[in-house]
């Protein structure tokens, strides 16, 4: 299953990349992309592990940049 959120207030492109790493080696979790100029993440999940890896990039994203407003689109 395909996952899209937006990044509101994604401030710093080496902070986003820090996030795509991340967010990308989340168990069950494929070709995540995070795009700083649009804030928008895409990633690919298992669907049976959605619910898990998306608890893990939200705190992933708080440790990071904790202004980031995470909303799933």
């Amino acid at each position: 299953m395909t996952r899209t959120f937006i990044l509101e207030d994604l401030d710093c492109a080496h902070c986003a990349q820090k996030i795509q790493d991340a967010v990308a080696k989340i168990d069950g979790v494929s070709d995540c992309k995070v795009t700083f100029l649009t804030q928008k993440m895409v990633y690919n999940v298992e669907d049976a592990k959605n619910e898990a890896a998306e608890k893990e990039m939200r705190k992933i994203v708080k440790n990071t940049e904790p202004d980031v407003t995470v909303k799933a689109v």
